[in-house]
């Protein structure tokens, strides 16, 4: 039992930071394909990710990478 809660705590403890730098990441590669290709799109709900979605042949090769590892990392 005691192995178990210390296991989710550590999970609880490192997911933060994790989810973070994921974010970071992400922010980092596809800052500039949101400013030029979602410029109309108001933040919130997925919808930067949907119009990334829709316009997906035009991303940037480091923002087509970063989403790719960000999906595959969930």
């Amino acid at each position: 039992m005691i192995r178990i809660l210390t296991a989710s705590a550590v999970l609880v403890l490192t997911a933060g930071p994790l989810l973070a730098q994921e974010r970071g990441a992400l922010r980092d590669a596809c800052s500039q394909d949101a400013a030029t290709l979602c410029s109309g799109v108001k933040p919130g709900g997925g919808r930067i990710l949907a119009c990334f979605k829709e316009k997906s042949a035009q991303l940037s090769e480091g923002c087509r990478t970063a989403l790719s590892q960000a999906r595959t990392a969930r």
